[in-house]
């Protein structure tokens, strides 16, 4: 399964890219202590690399922040994942821990300075479509405690029945990642002015993390 740009979002937004990976046969935990001692080696590694002051010079988040701004997306109040992650690390926060899986390529978000996107294939019908939203249409993000009526103009991504995602900043809870998952598509979510070789070093990081702390296999797509 791949992602199709319609074309109202790809005349409007002619460079933006995304990439895609599969995993099959995971298996996620809630926690695994030597993922922790690797979480640990890369928050040095962030550290070493990025203070605060530097982030907003960064031409990635940068690129991101002013996608954020041509979708009507404050980012200041919503970051792009990736710089959100790392500025909870330079402030000396611990990174957040869902399961073994988010946690991994949460990591690979980190190191390649991509916001990644992840699903539950088995929750996923029919292929995946980036588009406008329309006016009225209901959306359930992960952590959200009720839905959220859409204005219209949005970009999100659909399957054949729901959304799954607004673009690029927040997955839905109907087909988010559990501990029951087996199967998972990864998205490396780019705007215009980043270049695709950084999209695809994410994906390949992300399965590279993903297949070391919850096996499984990569699948071409």
């Amino acid at each position: 399964m791949s992602l199709v740009i319609e074309p109202e979002v790809r005349d409007r937004f002619p460079d933006l890219k995304v990439l895609a990976g599969r995993v099959k046969g995971v298996r996620v935990g809630p926690s695994n202590p030597e993922l922790e001692v690797f979480k640990a080696e890369v928050i040095e590694r962030i550290r070493r690399r990025y203070t605060l002051e530097s982030l907003k010079d960064n031409p990635t988040f940068r690129a991101y922040r002013d996608f954020f701004w041509r979708i009507k997306v404050d980012p200041t109040k919503n970051r792009p994942a990736s710089e959100a992650l790392i500025r909870r690390v330079l402030r000396g926060r611990p990174l957040p821990r869902i399961n073994t899986l988010v946690d991994a390529y949460n990591l690979a978000s980190m190191e390649s300075e991509i916001a990644v996107a992840a699903f539950d294939m088995e929750r996923l019908h029919g292929g995946l479509r980036m588009r406008f939203a329309r006016e009225g249409e209901v959306f359930l993000g992960i952590g959200m405690k009720e839905p959220k009526t859409l204005r219209g103009g949005e970009v999100v991504i659909s399957d054949g029945e729901k959304l799954v995602a607004i673009y690029p900043y927040r997955d839905a809870e109907n087909s988010k990642i559990t501990l029951k998952t087996r199967d998972v598509l990864l998205l490396a979510c780019g705007v215009p002015g980043i270049p695709e070789e950084k999209l695809g070093r994410c994906i390949d990081l992300s399965i590279e993390f993903i297949v070391r702390f919850c096996g499984g296999r990569r699948v071409e797509l």
